[in-house]
């Protein structure tokens, strides 16, 4: 046991080998961690995603400094990991709850026309809508495009004439 204490300390007052070896273990913990809640967390980066994100950061550097007890820290990253996955599941399961959680896209533009409510609702102006044209098709005019619509995770996607 003194031997853990000397490693790892208690409380705020860690020596830079305390801080260190807690960084060490923090880190295959987290990646644990991450396995466990999937790669999804990265790769869509939806609202949800974004709130686990740095939901962890924030609880887990609270071990790593010893602002939280170590074991306290990581009990509640593994609750976030695991809330994370039951309402993924629950999201797959009932679109309804998929709906409150995620949200629904938004259509910007169809038809030849920019649709200005949903372009206030979504705070974008013509010019972030053209910017987004640009990065996403390399086109520079809505001519070409049928629709587009902000996505869940904030991207605005484009369907394009034939």
């Amino acid at each position: 046991m003194n031997t853990i204490h000397l490693l790892f300390g208690d409380g705020e007052q860690l020596s830079m080998l305390q801080m260190s070896g807690r960084a060490f273990v923090m880190f295959f913990i987290t990646l644990l961690l991450i396995r466990i809640g999937g790669m999804r967390i990265f790769g869509k980066k939806s609202t949800m995603d974004t709130i686990v994100i740095i939901m962890l950061g924030a609880i887990l550097a609270r071990g790593v400094v010893g602002a939280s007890p170590f074991f306290s820290t990581v009990a509640a990253a593994t609750v976030v990991v695991l809330v994370d996955r039951l309402l993924a599941a629950l999201c797959i399961r009932w679109g309804k709850v998929a709906s409150i959680i995620k949200g629904e896209p938004l259509l910007l533009y169809t038809n030849g026309e920019i649709i200005w409510q949903h372009m206030r609702i979504a705070s974008l102006s013509k010019a972030d809508l053209l910017e987004s044209l640009r990065l996403e098709t390399h086109m520079d005019t809505l001519e070409g495009v049928l629709q587009a619509q902000m996505e869940t995770n904030g991207r605005i996607s484009f369907v394009l004439k034939k």
